[in-house]
């Protein structure tokens, strides 16, 4: 049974424990919303009796929805499935809207109220079962009807179709450039599906709305989320936003120009009131120059010579508005290469060092660094340890090569141990002073020379 969310009827979803005919128990935080919903912020407030509103906005599949009174006063919510008055028989639809809101939303659209239908009562089962079983048939009915007019010769599109809560009707909406004769299309249609058929012209923006589709900015379309009344857009609004008329960018999935570009207009036009006119030309001693580029967010427009347009010279909207007032009393400004100003360079500083190919290479070389200071530092240390300890005995120099080998070597005595002066104890100083400045010196081996041969 559908909750009524996402698209009514649809049951392959669960959105709560609790679904009934009374409508979904997580209403206002499922996961699947309503389609083109409207948010109630007076549904916390308590109106009096007396002035309760009786009319409630139902929803049917889409964006397909209207009002209706609530003359047997049924308590209904949002998500409430209710079967109302159609022509012929009843409808099938969810309810989307209750309260005070609905007479605004009645207002907005110059709804007028003695033209609504009444509501008879909540879908019972066999309403609800109805209902289910025709919105099934809709696919293969859709392509049946393709057949069909393909068949005949007919240039349009079938790009949707709506059976009705009771099944006694069939809306086919389609798309079409010329005017089309369904004289012969509505009785095959009438002959393959045996019920009453109503054929329902949209536009393509309608038609992108119902199909649905992501846009180039990797988000759902608008017209099928939540835009509901489609403005006229032309050239002109991507003109004031410095825009290239580009038809394969401005263009939608409908094939018209996107609705968003008249989103940010009214800004884009709130910035270009303080600019001066882009039709403007300067005066100056070197000649004519014009208007070629304008720049709304730097505040900044381009000036050529008319002569030689190649060369382009920004300048501050304020000071072409001291220019163009300079002219206005007969003087020529100077040319434009003294006035230009030399740009001042901005360090740009990249917070995220995404851009740096080697950002972890020059972490690795940090980490490194503080490696060898640490040792560095360690090492020091250690020989600040040594130089504080008591000093031993220096051993002898052995200067002797490998090739005198002499008794009278063998028999030199070690000398003894002396007492040392102060001198001697400052020369110790200074050879720790030398290690200490060079700790990683490596210390080489004294090459010998070769070994001579007695019997050569």
């Amino acid at each position: 049974m559908s909750c009524g969310c996402k698209t009514s009827g649809d049951s392959a979803h669960s959105c709560g424990p609790k679904k009934t005919a009374n409508g979904c128990e997580n209403v206002n935080t499922c996961g699947n919303s309503y389609k083109l919903s409207v948010f109630d912020w007076l549904s916390n407030i308590n109106n009096p009796a007396p002035n309760r509103c009786d009319f409630v906005e139902v929803r049917f599949k889409n964006d397909r929805k209207s009002f209706y009174k609530n003359v047997n006063n049924i308590p209904l919510h949002i998500g409430s499935v209710v079967t109302v008055e159609s022509s012929p028989g009843h409808d099938v639809g969810v309810v989307s809207l209750t309260g005070e809101l609905v007479k605004i939303q009645m207002k907005k659209k110059k709804f007028s109220e003695e033209s609504a239908l009444k509501i008879y009562r909540q879908a019972n089962q066999k309403d609800l079962e109805v209902w289910q079983e025709a919105r099934k048939k809709e696919d293969g009915v859709k392509l049946e009807a393709r057949k069909i007019a393909q068949r005949l010769g007919l240039e349009m599109k079938v790009t949707d179709v709506e059976y009705q809560g009771d099944a006694s009707k069939i809306t086919f909406y389609y798309t079409a450039d010329n005017r089309v004769d369904f004289r012969q299309l509505i009785k095959d249609y009438a002959g393959s599906f045996r019920t009453k058929i109503d054929m329902k012209q949209i536009g393509f923006r309608q038609e992108a709305a119902k199909v649905g589709g992501i846009g180039s900015c990797g988000r759902e379309l608008c017209c099928s989320t939540w835009l509901t009344d489609f403005r006229s857009v032309n050239t002109n609004v991507a003109r004031y936003q410095q825009l290239s008329i580009n038809p394969q960018k401005l263009a939608g999935q409908c094939g018209k120009l996107k609705c968003c570009l008249n989103y940010e207009l009214d800004s884009y036009l709130d910035a270009l009131s303080h600019f001066p006119s882009s039709s403007t030309t300067l005066e100056t001693e070197k000649g004519r120059a014009f208007c070629i580029k304008i720049d709304v967010f730097k505040k900044k427009m381009w000036f050529a010579y008319v002569e030689n347009s190649i060369a382009w010279y920004d300048f501050d909207i304020d000071l072409v508005k001291k220019l163009i007032s300079k002219n206005k009393r007969g003087e020529k400004t100077l040319p434009l290469e003294e006035l230009k100003q030399p740009d001042s360079p901005m360090p740009s500083i990249d917070l995220i060092q995404e851009n740096n190919v080697d950002r972890f290479e020059k972490k690795n070389r940090g980490n490194r660094n503080k490696n060898t200071q640490n040792r560095q530092n360690n090492n020091q240390q250690g020989q600040g340890q040594k130089r504080n300890r008591p000093e031993r005995q220096e051993r002898p120099e052995k200067n002797e090569s490998p090739n005198t080998h002499s008794g009278s070597q063998a028999k030199q005595q070690k000398p003894q141990p002396q007492q040392k002066g102060p001198a001697e104890k400052t020369d110790a100083n200074t050879d720790a002073d030398k290690k200490l400045q060079n700790p990683n010196k490596k210390k080489f081996k004294k090459k010998y020379p070769p070994k001579k041969d007695k019997n050569a």
